[in-house]
């Protein structure tokens, strides 16, 4: 199976958890890109940030198609995802690459304890 094929398969992924859970297309992205289609750790994270909007878009459309989007309660979560995104964008390079995949798997691990939990 080519690369794009595998890239094409892996943004499906992303744009289906996106779409079903409200964001989570990262958490696909990043082991598919790095296991699957083989990119290295921090290519991985910085393609997965790069998909992120137009896949968060796409939902956000459907859901305000659908009533379901209040963006009066979004504001405040905008404007501290702006902050660190401008924070993280200008550290990204100088964080090691292993520290990087420990914190992701952490925060794989604790989205899927409170997933199962129900917490």
């Amino acid at each position: 199976m080519s690369v794009k094929w595998k890239y094409g398969i892996s943004g499906s992924l992303a744009g289906l958890a996106n779409g079903l859970f409200g964001s989570g297309g990262g958490l696909f992205l990043v082991p598919l890109l790095t296991g699957w289609a083989k990119l290295d750790q921090r290519k991985a994270f910085a393609s997965s940030v790069g998909a992120i909007l137009p896949l968060c878009l796409v939902s956000a459309a459907v859901y305000g198609w659908k009533g379901a989007l209040d963006l009066s309660l979004a504001w405040p979560y905008l404007a501290g995802g702006f902050a660190g995104g401008l924070l993280s964008g200008r550290i990204f390079r100088k964080v090691p690459v292993d520290w990087l995949r420990r914190a992701f798997g952490l925060l794989i691990l604790y989205g899927g304890v409170r997933g199962v939990m129900g917490l």
